[in-house]
């Protein structure tokens, strides 16, 4: 899986038991494929999404996790054991929205990531700046400050999530040269922190759609697509994952 492409589908707050079952069958029904494909759901949609793609090569992903690793009174909280004993396989960990909405920063997502590998999840985490800390030429600094949480993990395996702020669901598509560098900048801090050693995937995620995902995909050090709305849509997400493969391919 540490050679493949990713393509994963981030459904935010979307669904419904019926639409659902309707783009699980349809996700379930494509062809095998040389990609990682899988789907993080709303935790209430989790069951449903593990039972109507078991014993597929599809996975089961989580948009979050506790900051509680054990059992107990933490209403509303869904730990990382509840999400693996449910059938989640990843979980997406500090995504902008987290960030903007709920306030989380570099402490409580390594509290996260620890809690998400003890349960034998995998751990993607988003990083990416604004339009303004790119504007004022801070873009690789905002993401070394949140990649810099690695520091402490000694992880030997990382997914991170190159998501520019201003380019979630705004239509707005990073050109492929802003793309390629960051990726090969977040590629260069993950090394330094984690040894060369390291297993590495580095997801390329923003406004990613049927029609742009070939271009981005073929960016070298674009290791797969971190999809949102055309993850919706089982066509769009089926072309995207036609995409990764034929990347896939190509870079053989």
């Amino acid at each position: 899986m540490w050679q493949q492409k990713w393509v994963m589908g981030n459904w935010k707050m979307n669904g419904r038991q019926a639409a659902n079952a309707a783009l699980l069958s349809a996700l379930r029904a494509l062809p095998a494929s040389d990609a990682l494909v899988g789907v993080a759901v709303p935790a209430v949609y989790i069951t449903q999404a593990a039972a109507a793609l078991a014993d597929s090569a599809v996975w089961v992903g989580a948009q979050d996790v506790s900051r509680f690793g054990d059992n107990g009174a933490y209403t509303g909280e869904v730990s990382a054991a509840m999400l693996a004993d449910a059938g989640v396989q990843f979980v997406l960990l500090g995504h902008s929205e987290r960030r903007q909405y709920f306030g989380e920063d570099n402490v409580l997502l390594q509290t996260k990531w620890q809690h998400a590998v003890a349960a034998g999840l995998v751990p993607i985490l988003c990083v990416g700046e604004t339009l303004t800390q790119r504007e004022a030429g801070e873009a690789e600094a905002v993401v070394a400050e949140q990649l810099s949480l690695l520091a402490a993990l000694k992880a030997d395996t990382v997914a991170v999530a190159y998501e520019p702020v201003w380019a979630i669901g705004t239509g707005q598509v990073a050109t492929v040269a802003q793309i390629g560098d960051m990726h090969g900048f977040i590629y260069r801090q993950i090394l330094s922190l984690c040894g060369e050693s390291a297993k590495i995937r580095v997801l390329y995620g923003g406004s990613v759609n049927a029609e742009n995902a070939a271009a981005i995909l073929a960016v070298p050090g674009v290791d797969g697509a971190l999809v949102g709305g055309a993850s919706l849509q089982a066509a769009a997400f089926a072309t995207i994952i036609d995409a990764a493969q034929q990347a896939s391919r190509l870079a053989v």
